[in-house]
């Protein structure tokens, strides 16, 4: 979970106990992959080259579409943004969003890990809404208007940061720094849909694939749910402070 202040701040003080919190962040996002990661990353490719390649032009099709409707659906709007809130009351609103999503996610988890296969493989969506539907929340807490494309993209960005490798983490993280200084493309044409589709697979799979497995089911799938979303939830965090603190 991400931290919290330990102390009551001025703004001043929060703002420099922020940035002190997004720079361990941006080492940590920006360091090399370790021994484990980097076998696992192994294996990964392995089972990604016996794949056909038919299918993952199908996995990225379907992933592209789901995240697309998602993305545009009008069911994620959030209501008005919050202006004129300080950065320290966004940050204890993003925490309590990010407990809700995190426990409603692990719920989810564990009903569908308790299922079996085909129920397993059921969670794969609900929980790609459930991690969307946060970031829409979050960036509504620290002011942004998700009506607006450049601001969808920038949650597909975030995405991305969260479930990418070591190896791809740098350009994502370098592509949210400076956000609103720079232009945008108006439309996802642009977007790579198969290298984020491979890096969220590659990064949730193997973890995953023991939600399918009998007994251990549940409470992995609790579990890793649980994680996922606390991931995702301290990524936004820090790229939401990363804008503030530009």
């Amino acid at each position: 979970m991400p931290a919290t202040p330990p102390f009551a701040a001025s703004d001043a003080d929060y703002h420099a106990w922020a940035a002190g919190e997004v720079a361990h962040w941006r080492a940590r996002t920006l360091k090399p992959a370790g021994a484990v990661d980097r076998a696992a990353r192994g294996l990964q490719q392995r089972i990604n080259r016996a794949i056909p390649e038919r299918v993952h032009e199908t996995v990225t099709a379907v992933i592209e579409r789901l995240t697309r409707t998602i993305l545009t659906g009008a069911d994620l709007t959030t209501g008005e943004p919050h202006r004129g809130l300080p950065l320290q009351e966004r940050d204890r609103r993003a925490r309590r969003a990010i407990e809700g999503f995190r426990t409603a996610a692990a719920v989810e988890g564990g009903v569908t890990g308790a299922g079996g296969f085909w129920m397993a493989m059921a969670d794969f969506p609900a929980l790609l809404t459930l991690k969307i539907k946060l970031l829409f929340d979050l960036a509504a807490i620290y002011g942004h208007e998700t009506e607006e494309f450049a601001e969808r993209l920038f949650l597909l960005h975030v995405f991305q940061l969260a479930f990418s490798g070591a190896g791809r983490r740098a350009d994502v993280l370098h592509a949210l720094e400076d956000w609103d200084a720079r232009a945008h493309p108006q439309s996802y044409e642009a977007f790579d849909w198969r290298r984020f589709q491979q890096e969220y697979r590659d990064y949730i799979d193997l973890a995953k694939l023991a939600q399918m497995l009998p007994v251990i089911g549940a409470p992995v799938g609790a579990v890793v749910n649980w994680r996922l979303t606390e991931r995702l939830g301290e990524t936004a965090m820090n790229a939401y402070r990363m804008r503030a603190l530009a």
